[in-house]
């Protein structure tokens, strides 16, 4: 599958984060809105980062739920 087809894919699945790869081919995602106080006591970043797609879906859940109070610490 093409990295378009990733980006795609993952910017559907986390409509709020931005997604993008970068020239060294690291996958990066950052959130659309700047992180709550709460968000921050709960161990959510701004951004992450990951070697490729599934690594990026699996930071992206994490923060999912850090953000619902599940995170996994």
């Amino acid at each position: 599958m093409s990295f378009d087809r990733h980006l795609a894919e993952i910017a559907r699945e986390f409509p709020d984060w931005t997604i993008w790869r970068s020239d060294a081919g690291r996958w990066w995602a950052t959130r659309h809105h700047p992180l709550t106080s709460d968000q921050r006591d709960l161990g959510c970043a701004m951004t992450v980062d990951a070697d490729d797609p599934e690594g990026l879906r699996e930071q992206l859940r994490d923060q999912q739920d850090r953000s619902d109070g599940r995170g996994s610490w």
